[in-house]
């Protein structure tokens, strides 16, 4: 009996006696791994040290530095550390080692900010292959658009080459088109593009019908605001019954609802919505909407804003302008109506921003603040409205929008007034990083250059 115990135990002797090696093979394979480890660390911590000590120093030197939220300063100097300004004024000590821009004759702005546009969503629009703005469907919170980016546009660099820096990039189409992300014109992938998402949430509001017509339209707003209305009590409904699942284990579980997660952040007040709303009725209906329903919001478009200027100056709403290139809806307002609907919401104290409303013509932004100063805007004001100003409605206000010390160094050079169409960019900074001003534009001036010279 006594050697057949022996001879059943000797298995799990054996069985026990390779588990201790392989325990014993694992430590001995952590322990080297860890040493390694020790090893790199070693090597490579004092060039990842020197790496980040040598940070590229730039100073722009002698320009006319206009700071947008201070005074001018008729010849001074930017210094330029990483992606940020560490010091600005008349007289900056230049470090030895800083590669020095002299920009005497030159005039230095905070690089624009475009309050709406398609950049990296539309190619081109007659191309549907193209074109990655709009999703199927009326209500689509969960669409983010930062997910459909195309880094590579060939309307990336034309844009930037005009000054621009940074644009809104939104979806469009439905009732709710989805969440809006902030890029800055440089980088190789959409994640190198973003700066903030979201940003806001974006609901459409019919436009007014006709041009130089004189009927109106025929979709009514409020309709649309009884459909929110409802969405937004769906999504506080959801959001109770999955608390109280979460504290009763005999209450079901509400099934995931991507569209009403979503929204949560918006009826919460800390998501904002981008209103794209026109007509003067709808203005006030949605500034009504709002209040009611405790929303954080920004008005788009408002084409009738003019009208209603005082009660959203009261209601503290910021506007975002599209495109002056559009016309009036009604032939009876002017045919400039559009063109002073900036200066008279600057006058009631409503803090405005201009935006292309396109992906080929978002190069174009300067003009818009341009045409508007023709009719009667204050130009310091125009030129906030492409640069601090949607800094500030877009929760940025801190990193960008003007030339101060700790801002982004986000940054166009010019050799004249940056909302006149005939100056030219010299030079322009993205976080820091001198861009190549090279585009589709300056490819075909060049290529047809060189035909004419080998006539």
């Amino acid at each position: 009996m006594k050697e057949i115990i022996k001879m059943m135990s000797r298995p799990m002797n054996w069985l026990e006696k390779m588990r201790k090696k392989k325990k014993a093979s694992l430590r001995h394979f952590i322990g080297l791994g860890l040493v390694f480890c020790w090893l790199a660390g070693l090597v490579w911590w004092p060039t990842l040290a020197k790496a980040a000590e040598t940070e590229p120093v730039i100073a722009i030197k002698g320009a006319r530095l206009v700071t947008v939220t201070g005074s001018d300063i008729p010849q001074g100097t930017i210094l330029i550390k990483g992606k940020y300004i560490v010091d600005i004024g008349p007289s900056v000590t230049i470090p030895p080692e800083a590669k020095v821009i002299e920009a005497q004759g030159l005039v230095a702005y905070p690089g624009m900010i475009d309050g709406l546009t398609y950049l990296g969503l539309q190619e081109i629009s007659m191309v549907r292959a193209t074109v990655d703005m709009r999703e199927t469907g009326n209500i689509n919170p969960q669409v983010r658009a930062d997910e459909a980016l195309r880094p590579d546009s060939v309307h990336i660099p034309i844009t930037r080459a005009n000054g621009t820096t940074c644009a809104l990039v939104a979806p469009t189409g439905g009732l709710i088109s989805g969440m809006s992300a902030l890029i800055k014109l440089d980088g190789w992938t959409p994640e190198e593009l973003v700066i903030k998402v979201p940003v806001a949430m974006h609901i459409q509001f019919p436009m007014m019908r006709g041009r130089y017509r004189r009927s109106s339209r025929s979709v009514s707003g409020s309709k649309r605001i009884k459909e929110l209305k409802k969405l937004f009590n769906e999504a506080r409904y959801y959001e109770k019954r999955r608390l109280a699942a979460q504290k009763n284990l005999l209450l079901p579980y509400p099934d995931f609802d991507e569209k009403l997660e979503a929204l949560l952040p918006v009826v919460h007040g800390q998501l904002p919505v981008m209103i794209s709303v026109y007509a003067e009725k709808d203005i006030k209906e949605v500034i009504k909407f709002v209040q009611e329903e405790k929303l954080k919001a920004i008005l788009y478009g408002v084409h009738d804003g003019w009208k209603v200027a005082d009660e959203i100056a009261r209601a503290g709403l910021p506007v975002i302008l599209d495109s002056l290139y559009n016309q009036p809806s009604r032939w009876e307002d002017g045919y400039d109506a559009l063109y002073r609907n900036p200066a008279a919401l600057v006058k009631a104290g409503v803090k405005i921003a201009f935006s292309s409303q396109s992906a080929s013509l978002a190069k174009d932004l300067p003009w818009h603040a341009a045409k508007a100063v023709a009719f009667g805007l204050d130009q310091k004001e125009a030129l906030k409205a492409v640069t601090i100003n949607p800094a500030e409605i877009f929760g940025l206000g801190d990193q960008m929008g003007s030339l101060d010390k700790g801002k982004l160094a986000n940054i166009v050079l010019t050799d004249g007034d940056l909302l006149e169409i005939r100056r030219h960019v010299k030079h322009l900074f993205i976080e820091g990083k001198e861009i190549d001003l090279s585009n589709y534009y300056t490819d075909l001036l060049h290529k047809f250059e060189k035909r004419l010279k080998e006539k």
